[in-house]
């Protein structure tokens, strides 16, 4: 491990507002903060509002200073890149934004039922061949359901054709309530201040000239079908890291 992830760690160790607790220790003891994370941790009865595979942060800090009113906690198991928005949040005086060092399929350990009033997941890898593992899979839905409230919103923002298709078709299937649906959202004037935060994963492909989708909808909490459905790979996913910024090196030139 390199010195930079090593002082990374180190730092997160001193931040009140991120937790961190190995496997061992949440199942055998619990999390204390589950069902109490408005009376023991943000000390006021404001929505609680979850970034999934929040990467470095940039939705759960800039929602944040958005809403002042509203409590955000990213969820990812990467330490050195949650670095990122845990400092800035703290160097902002944000005392409405945590972290969480997890797995996002450990969720019910850290939330109680009805404990969450949104979830956003932002640029998560589309899981093309490996269906368990997308996060707007059924198998997802049915552990967010755990922790969600009944009006419970899930935000997802993606540039992966792939699983907007895939998504849709689940939130059809499901007849789950759609609020918004678009497959390019700087062109389709619904853009404004909360969906224009961009992470760097969304900078990378808007350069390439991906088309950013954006569905928001409100899932129900009976038993879920899983779509069959045919659909197109996306074929750019099938570059290597070097290539992609290959690409991107081009694109501005």
């Amino acid at each position: 491990m390199s010195k930079n992830k090593l002082a990374k760690f180190a730092d997160l160790n001193t931040f009140g507002h991120v937790i961190q607790l190995s496997y061992r220790s949440l199942i055998n003891e619990g999390f204390s903060l589950k069902g109490n994370w408005n009376k023991l941790f943000f000390k006021n009865d404001n929505p609680v509002v979850l970034e999934l595979g929040c990467g470095k942060g940039e939705y759960t800090v800039g929602l944040a200073r958005l809403f002042p009113d509203k409590n955000f906690i990213g969820i990812d198991i990467k330490g050195s890149r949650m670095w990122s928005g845990a400092k800035e949040s703290v160097r902002d005086q944000l005392t409405n934004c945590a972290f969480v060092r997890t797995n996002i399929e450990l969720l019910s350990y850290f939330f109680a039922h009805n404990e969450v009033a949104e979830i956003w997941i932002t640029f998560p890898d589309p899981q093309m061949k490996k269906t368990k593992k997308r996060l707007t899979s059924t198998r997802f839905l049915s552990s967010y359901s755990q922790i969600l409230n009944d009006n419970g919103i899930i935000h997802l923002k993606t540039d992966s054709n792939f699983l907007y298709q895939y998504t849709v078709a689940t939130i059809e299937v499901n007849r789950f309530s759609t609020l918004v649906n678009t497959d390019d959202l700087y062109s389709s004037g619904l853009s404004d201040e909360i969906l224009s935060i961009r992470t760097a994963y969304e900078q990378q492909w808007l350069e390439r000239g991906k088309t950013i989708k954006y569905l928001r909808y409100v899932p129900h909490h009976v038993s879920l079908i899983e779509p069959e459905v045919d659909l197109e790979f996306d074929d750019y996913r099938s570059y290597g890291r070097n290539q992609v910024n290959r690409d991107s090196v081009e694109t501005k030139n």
